[in-house]
């Protein structure tokens, strides 16, 4: 055993001169990891088994995600279960779910059950959030990649989300023009893209990050049609992007035909994060 303070001190020291982003919160996270207790638990304790604490510290060092080694991760209200295989959900999305979550909410307030779709679920973040914040609604989530679907199935196991292994742009069929709400944090890197991040190039799926073509937007494109088919009129989509597509995504939104009010946002950091639009009316012919 040795002292809390100073292991914490010298973990946050090796962890800062590594290159983590947040080297004391981490710190502190993995001693509470090690302890078995919150990290305001931590100020209830005086020492900790230095060998048990130093071999997570060194994981971190090596850049492995923290939440990859705590195996959680949180988001909004809920604690997902993520490891290597899926992507590890982000504190940017929880704008993109919250948003999706209040369209849901109107469509509750009228005293209908809205119809929700997550495509692209990965862990299924988005789709559980939905589901646990908006319990009238029916939460539809779709994954094709096998070992994000593990994850997913098991984050989405005891709710009342239904899982679909399937292609996202094809998905559901049988769902068209009845959802109220389409919602995806698809990839969205271009081929050429680069990734300098350590911890998102070695460890989060490459098929989670590049959305194919020189732009990145063509899986894009595919989530924006399959919306179209499966929105009921006045329907919205909720989709996330990179910071540095604020101005394309709504556009190809847009070039698609039948939207209305399509729109960019803001991430909590202000910059360009997430696009929606709504379904327009559909001109039925004979």
């Amino acid at each position: 055993m040795t002292g809390l303070r100073a292991a914490i001190a010298e973990a946050d020291r090796r962890l800062a001169a590594a290159g983590v982003p947040s080297p004391r919160h981490d710190a502190e996270q993995l001693a509470a990891h090690v302890l078995g207790v919150s990290r305001v638990g931590l100020l209830q304790h005086g020492e900790i088994d230095a060998e048990a604490y130093q071999r997570l510290v060194a994981r971190r060092v090596r850049r492995e995600p923290l939440q990859h080694i705590l195996g959680w991760a949180a988001f909004r209200h809920v604690e997902l279960a993520v490891g290597p295989g899926v992507f590890v959900p982000r504190p940017e999305t929880e704008v993109v779910a919250g948003w999706a979550i209040d369209r849901a909410r109107e469509v509750a307030s009228t005293g209908r059950r809205p119809l929700v779709v997550d495509l692209c679920t990965g862990s299924g973040a988005i789709a559980l959030s939905v589901a646990s914040e908006v319990p009238e609604a029916v939460v539809h989530a779709v994954e094709l990649a096998p070992a994000a679907l593990v994850w997913a199935g098991r984050n989405l196991a005891g709710s009342t989300v239904v899982l679909h292994e399937g292609d996202a742009v094809v998905a559901l069929l049988e769902l068209d023009g009845s959802v109220d709400v389409v919602v995806s944090n698809p990839p969205y890197i271009p081929d050429d893209g680069l990734v300098r991040d350590p911890e998102v190039l070695e460890h989060d799926p490459a098929e989670a990050l590049w959305g194919g073509g020189p732009d990145g937007l063509d899986l894009m494109r595919g989530i924006a049609a399959a919306a179209g088919r499966l929105l009921r009129d006045g329907g919205w989509l909720v989709v996330e992007h990179a910071d540095a597509q604020g101005e394309s995504v709504p556009a190809l939104v847009a070039a698609g035909g039948g939207w209305a009010d399509v729109m960019d946002h803001h991430d909590l950091a202000g910059r360009d994060r997430f696009c929606t639009a709504r379904r327009m009316e559909q001109v039925k012919t004979a």
